[in-house]
């Protein structure tokens, strides 16, 4: 089965221009000591060079350099000019020195929906070409628009990956290809003897069978970094992700101690099921402020029974009012990295679930959310145009990537953006019951056209979905007569504070916008129940 090798001879096997693929969430899943490894050969000997690396969920390190202050960790590794030629991913944003060469047009870029990755890895693993699908399109992956290109370097010298299909049983769809891998890198916890890999250690799922399916189908070889090794016929078989016959190399971590669970956990427990953390209503409480105002009026789109899925940033704080009222159990809290049920992490372990009560493989975890399984996803608010279309990939010239937000604001039953109404210096408080704004945010959220689209409202309400967009002094419906400006924050001026800060002119219904519910501007609320 399996050759045992070292870290070193690992790294020696990636040639000059391999196409490699990781299945990454965070830092889960990361081979952090092979990719150290190839960072030091090419540094050393030039080689391998000119590689592309192929993954879904961001793997950098976020700015965060390790104890030595010398190298990085995630695939900050390979941004090296002349190492890395090609970046494809999903999300990117957590890795500093990739986007800086994307940025500076070192290397070609693009960027696909998180989940598309692993569903192409599936397709190509069973014989097919590539993924017929609907998400993405109407937006910058669209080949009608920059075909998932994200620099000047790849839409002069790049070749497509995203083809438009207009008429496929009467319907459109985009079709998304891959480079033909020649490698494929893991990170397990455990390799018997035959290669047989078990993942109990990590916290996320991610799609390490998808890839390793697609790189026996192109004839690629699969290395995988454990962190031990245990007898052959040990290992229990319903533990095992990855059998040892699709397994070609096993190398053992030689510092285990410096592997990370996520981006700033090297290990915890209660994210992996291994035992169950008890929820303390008065350590999720948060301050009474706008953020937490603007909070509570999101959760106020959840209903009992309600599937719902948080993203990065202000959604992750949602599950807070949910336990400080008391009804986080009437929810079924969902992750894009394929956890189900209990608390999702927020921050740096952003994917992680406290007390989950299931781990899907992320690929499957996407056929769901495509499928429009979910009842009500929430995402930071970004830019937003005039149509209710927006921008997540491109502010203020910031590479970040998609994620799985295409396959997950495209089908969800209701889409809710949740986050302050301006950015950039923006200043409020609340006093009285009321939203006293100090001083305004230099940039406006809410614009006529946005510089990229990663969302368009257009399909989704065409599959009859709902698109609500919530800050802290307004709430903002699209329907298919246009915007509709339906709530104000007592305190607000309709005109200065709203209207002056909005660069389109939204419907306001006869009578003017109602006032948001003053219950939430005061200490104590106590009535999500109620809304249930």
């Amino acid at each position: 089965m399996a050759e045992f090798i070292t870290i070193k001879e690992a790294a020696e096997l990636i040639p000059d221009k391999a196409v490699i693929g990781s299945a990454v969430q965070g830092m889960t899943g990361w081979p952090e000591e092979i990719g150290i490894a190839i960072e030091k050969r090419f540094l050393e000997t030039g080689h391998p060079s000119s590689i592309t690396h192929i993954h879904g969920a961001g793997q950098g390190d976020f700015g965060r350099m390790s104890p030595d202050g010398k190298t990085c960790r995630g695939e900050c590794v390979l941004a090296h000019d002349g190492l890395l030629a090609c970046s494809i991913h999903g999300h990117v944003g957590c890795s500093f020195k990739v986007t800086q060469q994307i940025a500076e047009n070192k290397i070609l870029a693009y960027n696909i929906p998180l989940g598309v990755v692993g569903q192409v890895w599936r397709e190509v693993g069973r014989g097919f070409p590539g993924l017929l699908t609907k998400v993405g399109l109407g937006t910058f992956m669209d080949p009608r628009y920059d075909g998932a290109m994200i620099n000047e370097k790849t839409k002069k010298e790049g070749k497509p990956i995203v083809k438009y299909i207009p008429d496929f049983e009467s319907e459109e769809y985009l079709f998304y290809t891959l480079p033909k891998l020649d490698v494929a890198l893991l990170r397990a916890t455990t390799a018997d003897e035959e290669g047989n890999l078990t993942y109990e250690k990590e916290c996320m799922p991610c799609e390490p069978l998808d890839l390793v399916m697609a790189a026996k189908a192109s004839g690629a070889i699969v290395i995988a970094q454990v962190e031990r090794v245990a007898q052959a016929g040990s290992l229990d078989p319903r533990d095992v992700k990855i059998p040892g016959m699709l397994v070609d190399y096993v190398c053992a971590a030689e510092h285990p101690e410096n592997i990370m669970q996520t981006h700033i956990t090297h290990f915890n427990p209660a994210f992996t099921g291994e035992i169950k953390v008890p929820i303390k209503k008065d350590e999720e409480e948060m301050p009474l402020d706008p953020k937490k105002v603007f909070t509570r009026r999101a959760a106020m789109e959840i209903h009992r029974g309600d599937k719902c899925n948080m993203g990065i940033g202000m959604p992750g704080l949602i599950p807070k009012v949910l336990i400080e009222e008391g009804v986080d159990s009437e929810v079924m809290l969902i992750s894009e990295s394929g956890l189900i049920g209990g608390i999702p992490a927020s921050g740096g372990d952003f994917g992680a679930h406290y007390n989950p009560e299931a781990m899907l493989n992320q690929t499957d975890h996407f056929s769901f959310f495509d499928q429009g399984g979910l009842d009500v996803a929430f995402f930071g608010l970004s830019e937003v145009d005039r149509d209710g279309n927006v921008n997540t990939t491109n502010l203020n010239g910031k590479i970040a990537g998609v994620g799985g937000f295409p396959n997950i604001s495209a089908n969800a039953k209701h889409s809710v953006f949740v986050g302050f109404f301006t950015a950039g210096g923006l200043k409020c408080h609340l006093e009285n019951g009321k939203l006293v704004i100090d001083q305004e945010g230099r940039f406006d959220k809410f614009v006529n056209s946005c510089r990229q689209l990663s969302f368009n409202a257009e399909q989704s309400l065409a599959k009859g979905n709902k698109v609500t967009f919530i800050t802290e002094r307004c709430v903002i419906v699209r329907t298919k007569e246009g915007m509709v400006l339906t709530e104000i924050a007592p305190g607000v001026d309709l005109k200065t504070q709203v209207l002056d800060h909005i660069g389109f002119d939204p419907i306001i219904p006869e009578g003017g916008p109602v006032l948001m519910d003053e219950r939430l501007f005061q200490e104590t609320w106590g009535h999500l129940r109620d809304t249930f």
